[in-house]
């Protein structure tokens, strides 16, 4: 849906970018200043308490990579692992994959675990694998955005760290939305992406380093692979010392700031339960019209929903009639999903109940139009009862 302006409107319900509040897209457009500036600074630090707020952690390397989410992923590799040392990769969706594909680029001695898609890891599976060969650092994807499944993390952490491994967490998309603890759940490297829950534009990626992580990076023997993302640089540019390392992106740290402070104002466990009440009506509302979730049944994330394409329905075409007839978007299956579900974002700001019965709303009409048979009005009805 085009404006006369030229700038499009969109209902943001893929697998991110997520809508954006006003006073977010306001604050992106203020003023530009240096990035030395001591005004500027002072945003650093306001934004490193609020991180360690939203990542639960008092962990002092907390900050923001410039980049998007992949950035902070090689950020916390790259900075951990050293060439022939041995990393197990938790895999079951695409960014698992990435994951081993960056840990393999750094040159670590990659081994992987596998499951199917949608589904979610044993546990007992990983103590099995690190019995046969340890690892200096285990990853897991938390909420994995190509199949919408929640990891176990605080059960995971207990194995991992049983072994004398790092824990290192992708929470892009989770973050912001459901739990993430990492003081209590002992997680040593933690990633994660503005552009998901905390609902503000793609540029800059939180990470934060436990005590344990720190020791292993001072205690390294090689340079960090890439210059870029060295942490034993950058912390000298969000420390004291300030010392030059390259351009922040200043105005996407202006918007960073404003975003987390919304997610202040409305409150960790207020934010969580709205996106689980939210997810809960599109839950029933899709039940009622015979669309059901593909991840394993009690760890269906709340602010990712993937869901089946139905039987006979041409899953582009329905994508297509949302976005031009109706401006929604929702998101492909990814990989060996390709073609069969659909990803459905609730996150941030554009988790609301009116965006749910909207999206049902449409999603009825683009079926009707492919002749698809289903109780007409049913989705709607069943999600205002389960309000």
């Amino acid at each position: 849906m085009q404006s006369n302006t030229g700038s499009y409107k969109r209902v943001l319900m893929g697998p991110g970018p997520s809508d954006v509040d006003p006073r977010v897209l306001e604050a992106l457009s203020r003023p530009t200043i240096g990035h030395l500036d001591p005004a500027f600074l002072g945003i650093l630090n306001e934004i490193r308490t609020l991180l360690q707020y939203v990542f639960k952690t008092n962990n002092q390397m907390t900050l923001a990579m410039s980049g998007t989410g992949s950035a902070g992923m090689e950020t916390c590799v790259v900075n951990l692992i050293e060439p022939g040392e041995p990393m197990l990769v938790c895999v079951n969706g695409v960014f698992g994959k990435r994951m081993s594909d960056v840990a393999t680029r750094a040159g670590a001695d990659v081994s992987t675990l596998e499951v199917a898609w949608g589904q979610v890891f044993d546990p007992e599976a990983i103590d099995q694998v690190l019995r046969r060969k340890p690892a200096k650092l285990v990853g897991i994807v938390h909420a994995e955005t190509s199949t919408g499944a929640r990891q176990p993390i605080e059960e995971v952490s207990r194995v991992v760290h049983s072994h004398g491994a790092l824990l290192l967490v992708d929470t892009v998309t989770s973050l912001g939305g459901i739990e993430v603890n990492v003081d209590g759940w002992q997680i040593d490297a933690c990633y994660s992406g503005t552009q998901k829950c905390l609902s503000c534009p793609p540029g800059l990626s939180p990470v934060t380093f436990s005590e344990a992580a720190l020791q292993t990076l001072e205690k390294r023997k090689t340079k960090v692979q890439s210059w870029y993302l060295d942490l034993t640089l950058i912390r000298q540019y969000w420390g004291s010392e300030r010392l030059y390392h390259h351009t922040a992106p200043i105005n996407m740290n202006y918007a960073l700031l404003e975003a987390l402070r919304i997610v202040k104002e409305e409150g960790l466990e207020n934010r969580w339960n709205r996106h689980w009440t939210n997810h809960c009506m599109l839950k029933k509302g899709l039940a009622a019209i015979g669309i059901n979730y593909v991840a394993q049944a009690g760890h269906e994330l709340p602010m990712l929903n993937a869901v089946s394409v139905p039987e006979g329905v041409d899953d582009a075409a329905v994508r297509k009639q949302l976005l031009e007839q109706f401006g929604i978007e929702i998101g492909a299956g990814l990989g060996a999903f390709k073609g069969k579900v659909w990803r459905i974002g609730l996150m941030g700001a554009a988790s609301t109940k009116s965006n749910v019965l909207l999206f049902l709303a449409a999603l009825e009409n683009c079926l009707s139009d492919q002749g698809h048979k289903f109780p007409k009005g049913a989705s709607i009805a069943a999600a205002i009862e389960s309000k």
